[in-house]
C-alpha cells in the first residue's frame, strides 16, 4: 500500500532537516461522508511548520510504478487546521471509482491555515472598479505555498511519481495560489486547471513554454471578478501558452462547480506531459 511507501519515506530521510509524518488519530476523526476516508490524513513537518494534507492513492497501487501526481489547493473558505474542510469541493471527482480506475494517480489535498493564504496579492483599491487584484512578484511565497513545494519535491524523492506529470489546480484563493506556483516553478508541472482565481500578467513570461492550462471562471462572479482570469488568459496567450479558457455565462464565484462537470477535464488533464 501507498501507506506503507511513504512510511518508508519518512523513516529514510529522518536524518534530514525535514521529514514526513503520517498520523491517523482514530479518536479525533470526525464524521465524514462516504468515501472521504480514502484521501488518508497525512502531515508534512518541516522545522517548526507543519501542512496538513489528504492524500488519494492509486487504487491499484504497485511500489514498482510511477504515478501521476495531482496537487489541488482549496478556497479561503476551507483554511484551517482540521485535516478535512480542504476536501469540501473537489474530492468527488477524483474519488469516482470509474475516474480512479481510469486515470491512477496520487493525489494530494493540502490545506492552508485559517490566517495565511496560497498567495501573495492585494486586493484592488475600494475606489478601483475593476475589481482587479495586485501580485507583487518580489517577495517570498506564503509560508503555506513554501510548505506544498517542499511537499512536492519530498513525494518526488520518494521514488514513486512520474516527474512528466505532474499537475497542479486550485479554487478561488487555490486558483492564485496556481497561477503563482507556475511562475515560481515553472519546470515542475505538466498542466493545470485554475478556477476562478487571478495573477499577475507579467509572470506570463516565466510559465515554460507552450504550457498547457485550462482556466475557468463565471462571468457574473461577484467574489473574485472575472477580469483577473481574462488579464492572465491574454497575458498566456501573448507569452505562447497553450491556454483554454471556459468562461460560464451567468455564474458567479461557483463555477468550480461547472468546472469538475466537464466532461473532458480529467482526460485533458491526464493527456498534460511535460517534456
Amino acid at each position: 500500500m501507498y501507506l506503507s511507501v511513504m512510511k518508508n519515506l519518512h523513516y529514510s530521510i529522518k536524518r534530514t532537516w525535514w521529514c514526513l509524518l503520517l498520523l491517523t488519530p482514530f479518536a479525533q476523526l470526525k464524521a465524514q461522508p462516504p468515501g472521504l476516508e480514502l484521501f488518508e490524513r497525512q502531515y508534512f513537518l518541516q522545522g517548526d511548520d507543519t501542512l496538513p494534507c489528504r492524500i488519494l492513492s492509486p487504487i491499484h497501487f504497485s511500489a514498482d510504478k510511477k504515478y501521476p501526481l495531482v496537487i489541488f489547493l482549496h478556497g479561503s473558505g476551507e483554511r484551517g487546521n482540521d485535516n478535512e474542510a480542504q476536501l469540501l469541493w473537489g474530492s468527488s471527482l477524483f474519488l469516482d471509482s470509474l475516474n480512479r480506475e481510469k486515470y491512477p494517480a496520487i493525489v494530494v489535498f493540502p490545506q492552508c491555515p485559517a490566517d495565511s493564504s496560497w498567495s501573495v496579492r492585494i486586493k484592488s483599491n475600494p475606489a478601483d472598479s475593476s475589481g482587479v487584484y495586485k501580485f507583487p512578484m518580489n517577495v517570498p511565497p506564503t509560508q503555506p505555498l513554501q510548505l506544498v513545494m517542499n511537499f512536492i519535491d519530498t513525494l518526488i524523492s520518494s521514488g514513486i511519481v512520474d516527474t512528466k506529470r505532474i499537475y497542479i489546480g486550485g479554487l478561488s484563493m487555490g486558483g492564485f495560489g496556481t497561477f503563482e506556483i507556475l511562475w515560481r516553478r515553472p519546470r515542475l508541472f505538466a498542466a493545470a486547471i485554475p478556477i476562478c482565481g487571478g495573477g499577475n500578467p507579467a509572470s506570463a513570461k516565466l510559465y515554460r513554454k507552450n504550457f498547457p492550462i485550462w482556466i475557468f471562471h463565471g462571468a457574473d462572479d461577484n467574489v473574485v471578478p472575472v477580469i483577473n482570469s481574462r488579464n492572465m488568459v491574454q497575458a498566456l496567450k501573448e507569452a505562447g501558452a497553450k491556454v483554454k479558457y471556459t468562461e460560464y455565462a451567468g455564474v458567479k464565484h461557483d463555477s468550480w462547480n461547472n468546472a469538475f462537470a466537464e466532461p473532458s477535464l480529467l482526460s485533458w488533464l491526464f493527456e498534460q506531459k511535460r517534456n
